[in-house]
């Protein structure tokens, strides 16, 4: 499965972007996708997950009410929707996925086995 990543780019606080993240081949009903991000400096960090099948999300706290994520399986595409951008906000964005039998859901990045290439968001003050 080969993934790639787009949407990311310059923008200021309080705008909106919205990243999507395209799978090459259908994405399985036993699949989730995440986002994790990374900042210069610091490692890399969980954002939000979705569950293929049900659609079921979880978003970390510092996201969590200002990011949306969904995904098109006609497209075999997700889509990360990010509102309110804040300056800590500025990372390269990946998206990954996993294979989840039971819809348990992943934060750790350690259980996704695909992962994009990144895009780069930056959010100036």
């Amino acid at each position: 499965v080969q993934l790639q990543a787009s949407g990311g780019g310059l923008v200021q606080a309080g705008d909106s972007l919205r990243l999507s993240c395209a799978a090459s081949e259908r994405t399985l009903s036993r699949n989730v996708m995440g986002w994790f991000r990374q900042a210069p400096g610091k490692e890399r960090e969980f954002v939000s997950v979705i569950t293929w099948s049900s659609g079921r999300t979880l978003y970390s706290d510092s996201v969590k009410g200002r990011f949306t994520m969904s995904r098109d399986s006609a497209k075999n595409t997700a889509y990360l929707q990010m509102n309110s951008l804040k300056r800590e906000d500025t990372a390269v964005y990946y998206c990954a996925v996993g294979v989840s039998w039971s819809e348990e859901i992943y934060t750790d990045e350690n259980r996704y086995l695909y992962w994009g290439q990144g895009t780069q968001v930056t959010v100036s003050s």
